[in-house]
């Protein structure tokens, strides 16, 4: 199993990045702007992601906890047979917050591909949320 991690510092404060983060169905919206092109919400709580290059995913919510600011997501099909995703807001001083972003996934040869995607997604939500 490939373990992919990415880490940035975000000018925001935490409760706002993590507002975003909250917003299940707003992806699109709210946290990764042009990355991420539509989000639907099906009525079992899953989402449909839609990203720019046309990947989908359906992705599972497993866990969204306010205190740790911490949301959990899987994810399966297309050529992943396992995705589990993880994001962390964490305070980092006035004014702003790391975003922590860690991928479990199978098979080991999507690593860099979803690690590029990973790179492209924080970038969005760098832009979208700082704005």
């Amino acid at each position: 199993m490939a373990t992919i991690r990415k880490s940035e510092v975000f000018a925001l404060p935490a409760g706002e990045a993590w507002s975003a983060f909250r917003d299940w169905g707003g992806v699109h919206q709210r946290l990764a702007q042009g990355f991420v092109t539509d989000t639907v919400v099906e009525a079992d709580g899953a989402r449909t992601v839609t990203f720019a290059n046309g990947f989908t995913a359906r992705e599972v919510l497993v866990t969204m906890d306010d205190g740790d600011r911490r949301l959990v997501y899987t994810a399966a099909g297309g050529q992943l047979s396992h995705h589990n995703g993880v994001f962390e807001v964490e305070e980092d001083g006035p004014g702003r917050c790391r975003i922590n972003w860690t991928a479990d996934l199978l098979p080991e040869a999507m690593a860099p591909v979803i690690s590029g995607m990973m790179d492209q997604g924080m970038a969005a939500m760098k832009r979208t949320l700082e704005a």
